[in-house]
């Protein structure tokens, strides 16, 4: 993302610019877009078996408040993992294994902790190269 601040002048936007072109040719280290103090995890927490407190969505990310660097992270690696299901995929067997984590230990939170997603990116998120240190389709290592 291209930041425009207090010094913004046009040696700085050209080098943020450069700095963005080499980050989107790599499509391990692309992030969605960040929606804070949105009302949408609110809602959702009404039918999820957890408080929700951000989600990832296709090319967002909604949090009910303002984002840590933790959650971004944690974010961007569900992210990531959409983006190499091509998305319907991910969200197909995320289920999948949540039904599967609820039927083995009756507990809709257990279920989603267990979840070899989530388990990747818990692992992850507390790296700030997680994304870099994240290997491709290594939800799959994590056992529900």
């Amino acid at each position: 993302m291209v930041v425009l601040g207090p010094r913004f002048d046009s040696v700085h936007l050209h080098q943020n610019i450069i700095k963005e072109k080499k980050k989107m040719k790599n499509i391990k280290l692309w992030e969605p877009i960040y929606i804070e103090n949105s009302k949408l995890p609110v809602w959702l927490s009404k039918i999820a078996p957890i408080e929700v407190w951000a989600f990832s969505f296709a090319f967002w990310v909604c949090c009910r408040g303002e984002m840590s660097a933790r959650t971004r992270r944690h974010e961007a690696i569900h992210y990531q993992q959409q983006l190499e299901m091509l998305f319907l995929g991910q969200w197909i067997c995320y289920g999948i294994c949540w039904l599967i984590g609820y039927a083995k230990y009756r507990d809709g939170a257990k279920a989603y902790r267990q979840n070899p997603f989530e388990q990747q990116a818990y692992e992850l998120d507390d790296y700030e190269d997680a994304l870099a240190r994240r290997k491709f389709w290594g939800w799959t290592k994590y056992k529900i």
